[in-house]
């Protein structure tokens, strides 16, 4: 009973059933009282008697009426029931075949589910030609596309942290090598490459972990009364040499007295992700511009760059985890490294109840990133 199947088959039997018994209840109540109108009739139509009968066989033709009258009504009730008993093998015979049609599409779910489920991400949901199994295919098969691609970025994640961690690994076992053989001197210029790589490699490892948080919903932040002005522009501010290394100009415009309730380290680090992607993504004799205006009771935090920019189809996807523009300078364009910084930025700007977007004229025309957040009060 727990099976659709059986529940669509046994419900068009129900009905089946409901139908006929009702049906042969009216009749079996009805007919005889009809008959007896009918027979009235006729004999009100010829005086009295009954057609083609004598005075003589008034007594006899009263006989022979009940007895026509019980005839005629085990007629209906025999034939009522035959028709009873069809239709519910009709309706049987046809709630199976519904039932088939309709479970068919899910058995073709089912199917492409558990192939999903055991890694082939390629399975797909043929169309059934119905409006609500269409739409479940079409979201099954979304579900497919969706967790290929993630699968995919996976693996390629985990072989550019593989890369990432196999450089300063290579510098770091050179130089101690080097230093036992005595063919380096263990001077604090060697020393201090040495702790560059083990920074590099500590860098990585809270990346990754801040991403792990971020995404299980435990990123700690302290929230407190801070102007968001001040903290943009410091954050800003400490990427200049950077920026000048590169040949940029850094344009920090920033609007004072918004104050909201935020964690000044948090935002910082979303506002250094961001300007340090502008830096990477512009060329030499570009600008980068920091701006933080009010946008009714929100405040806005905007990092343009006058660089490669996005298409349409990456302004969104350049927040996925992983996810890296292909073709960028550096490898990456909006995003770097292991490309999931924006991805951290995104989750701390949502935590602190804002939303941080991206927008972009086209390739080779600048980007802009957006963080909204709510003002204090």
């Amino acid at each position: 009973m727990r099976r659709l199947s059986v529940r669509l088959l046994l419900s068009h039997v129900l009905v089946a059933v409901i139908g006929g018994l009702v049906t042969f209840w009216i009749a079996h109540l009805t007919a005889p009282r009809f008959f007896d109108d009918s027979v009235g009739l006729a004999q009100r139509t010829t005086g009295g008697h009954t057609p083609g009968a004598g005075p003589a066989q008034g007594g006899g033709n009263a006989g022979l009426g009940t007895l026509a009258k019980q005839q005629f009504a085990d007629a209906v009730d025999k034939a009522l029931l035959l028709g009873t008993v069809v239709g519910v093998l009709i309706a049987a015979v046809f709630g199976a075949f519904v039932a088939w049609r309709l479970l068919r599409p899910l058995a073709a779910v089912g199917v492409a589910t558990r192939r999903i489920a055991a890694g082939e991400y390629d399975a797909r949901v043929p169309a059934a030609g119905v409006t609500e199994f269409d739409r479940l295919a079409a979201d099954v098969n979304a579900l497919g596309a969706s967790l290929a691609d993630t699968e995919a970025r996976r693996v390629r994640l985990l072989g550019e942290v593989a890369h990432e961690l196999r450089t300063p690994l290579t510098v770091i076992d050179g130089y101690v090598e080097g230093m036992i053989d005595g063919v380096l001197p263990a001077g604090p210029e060697q020393l201090g490459q040495l702790s560059d790589e083990v920074r590099r490699l500590r860098r990585l490892a809270e990346d990754l972990s801040t991403l792990s948080r971020a995404e299980e919903g435990r990123l700690s932040h302290v929230p407190a009364r801070i102007d968001l002005g001040r903290v943009v522009a410091d954050a800003a501010e400490r990427l200049r040499p950077q920026a000048e290394d590169a040949g940029l100009t850094l344009v920090v415009r920033c609007e004072g007295g918004l104050t909201v309730d935020a964690d000044a380290d948090r935002l910082a680090q979303v506002v250094t992700n961001l300007v340090g992607n502008a830096i990477r993504a512009t060329p030499a004799g570009g600008s980068v511009e920091v701006g933080v205006t009010r946008d009714g009771r929100s405040a806005s935090v905007r990092v343009t760059d006058t660089g490669e920019g996005l298409d349409a189809a990456d302004l969104e996807r350049v927040f996925e985890r992983f996810f890296r523009v292909p073709g960028r300078r550096g490898g990456s364009g909006a995003d770097t490294g292991s490309g999931i910084g924006l991805t951290i930025a995104r989750q701390i700007v949502r935590a602190h109840g804002g939303e941080l977007t991206a927008s972009s004229p086209g390739r080779g025309r600048g980007a802009t990133f957006t963080a909204t957040l709510p003002l204090a009060g």
